[in-house]
């Protein structure tokens, strides 16, 4: 049984949280390029730009990309040769987020979902864990903010409903989000599971790198289909036109009951900020 401390624990997510507020992660770079150059449109071109703009300033400056930090949201792989000593797994995760969001001096935005009074501290973050073999710890994070997060979706749709049923609730969804979830967005796609396992897939899906295809290839070719049905709505950069409403779909999908097809459309958008870390 291997032990790990809970302060190594606290360093690494606080460190997890001030890094992604701060830095991009190079896959999105990589698309913002990309989606610039083909962009005929002199306002599509104008935000990448700006974005661009903005991500290098944030790296030179240490201000944060966005100023909505975001809640804290985390997947957790742990080993079943795994014990963390000194704290509950659970507890050193958000005394990481505590320090993080203090020290970065990142916003809090955790509140009482009735009185609206902030927390202070931005817990209790959101974990999912899942136990694997093996002696490690994988901590994958995402800063996840609100104005996204609000435009995201979950359905349940007939089984007959099928793919097409599908295709047609992402792309009205992404219709009536218009501008704002600050376009161009990244979608998770929940396919399958239980009404609640199937937000789960999708927050879980964005996770996923822009460049790394589903290892299923009918699954891929699902992605490009829907990528592609997306950015026909001319939505475009922060909704002012343009061939770019989104820089990728990734979908997560898992057997569900025969009667159910459910689905989920987790919306992010441009500034996809998540950290992986494995101790």
């Amino acid at each position: 049984m291997r032990e790990i401390p809970a302060q190594q624990i606290i360093d690494t997510v606080a460190d997890m949280c001030i890094k992604a507020n701060r830095y991009l992660p190079a896959d999105v770079k990589r698309a913002f390029d990309a989606c610039a150059a083909a962009e005929d449109l002199p306002a599509a071109k104008e935000v990448f730009r700006q974005l661009k703009e903005n991500y290098e300033l944030a790296e030179e400056t240490g201000l944060p990309l966005c100023q909505d930090t975001g809640l804290a949201v985390f997947f957790v792989d742990v080993g079943d040769d795994v014990r963390v000593t000194g704290m509950n797994l659970r507890e050193a995760i958000n005394e990481g987020v505590r320090k993080g969001y203090k020290d970065g001096f990142l916003r809090k935005s955790s509140c009482d979902p009735m009185t609206r009074k902030n927390v202070g501290d931005n817990t209790p973050a959101i974990v999912h864990f899942d136990m694997v073999p093996g002696d490690k710890l994988k901590i994958s994070f995402m800063a996840k903010g609100g104005g996204s997060e609000n435009m995201s979706r979950v359905t349940m749709l007939a089984p007959a409903q099928g793919w097409e049923g599908i295709k047609k609730f992402v792309i009205q969804r992404l219709a009536e989000a218009g501008p704002n979830p600050c376009p161009p967005t990244i979608l998770g796609i929940g396919v399958g599971g239980t009404f609640d396992y199937a937000p789960i897939l999708a927050k879980k899906a964005l996770m996923r790198s822009l460049d790394a295809l589903h290892p299923d290839p009918k699954i891929a070719a699902m992605e490009q289909e829907l990528l592609a049905a997306v950015n026909k709505l001319g939505i475009g950069p922060m909704g002012l036109g343009g061939k770019t409403t989104c820089l990728g779909v990734k979908i997560e999908m898992r057997p569900c009951h025969l009667a159910s097809l459910p689905l989920a459309v987790n919306v992010q958008c441009h500034s996809s900020r998540h950290q992986e870390v494995e101790i």
